[in-house]
């Protein structure tokens, strides 16, 4: 049975892929894909992420979970680069008591883009985003406070994220008062900075082997993702 939910989440998921960059808004949560992972029907799902993107970053969870390429299993951060910098683009998920634990705005590199992140890089120096699946690693205190680690998890995707310094901290150009002056937040040098006023606590809520899934609305990515591949081929099986 736990098999047979597995690879209906990944089948549901997977048919979205194609569709999901250009379904607008989606503001109901279906029940029932799986079991163990699928929201309250009570809550309110408008504070979710879309539905395919929300199935498919727990189908990718779910084979980065069972490969242990990921630890944790009660928290995932999921960010939605398909969304303009000025809107809340970033959730924190509690998957045992399902509910949305954060929703906030989130930078992207100053090189992907102005308004909107439209190029990513995996390459030191490029001062680019990176998508895919990414495991949280080890806090340090740098030179935005605390500050966590990532490991990207997908080859030649996000695979040099710890080479790169991508990290996830807090900023001050995070935030609504910088939208309302620039009509845009401020960029980072590849990371996924996030109000200063949060940094701490999303930190501290994820740190330590959970799984974070960034999301791009590009054939680029979907097409050579080896954890998206993963979940076609299991689906066809």
């Amino acid at each position: 049975m736990k098999r047979f939910l597995l690879e209906l989440l990944l089948f549901l998921s997977v048919s979205g892929i194609s569709v999901w960059a250009d379904a607008g808004d989606i503001d109901s949560i279906s029940p029932g894909a799986a079991d163990s992972f699928m929201f309250s029907h009570g809550a309110d799902s408008s504070e979710f992420p879309p539905l395919p993107l929300l199935q498919t970053a727990l189908a990718g969870y779910q084979l980065l979970l069972e490969e242990r390429s990921v630890r944790r299993s009660d928290v995932i951060t999921i960010i939605d680069f398909s969304l303009p910098s000025d809107q809340k683009r970033l959730w924190v998920l509690d998957l045992i008591q399902k509910k949305v634990l954060f929703r906030c705005l989130v930078s992207h590199g100053r090189n992907s883009g102005e308004l909107m992140a439209e190029n990513f890089s995996n390459t030191p120096g490029s001062c680019a985003s990176s998508p895919g699946f990414y495991t949280t690693g080890e806090t340090y205190i740098g030179k935005h406070g605390l500050s966590l680690t990532l490991d990207g998890l997908e080859m030649g995707i996000n695979d040099k994220a710890r080479e790169r310094a991508i990290v996830i901290h807090g900023a001050d150009y995070v935030s609504s008062d910088f939208i309302r002056n620039y009509g845009r937040l401020g960029r980072s040098q590849g990371c996924p900075a996030v109000p200063a006023e949060l940094s701490k606590d999303i930190i501290q809520t994820i740190k330590g082997g959970s799984c974070l899934f960034i999301y791009v609305p590009k054939t680029s990515y979907i097409s050579n993702s080896p954890v998206i591949n993963k979940i076609t081929s299991i689906t066809k099986v």
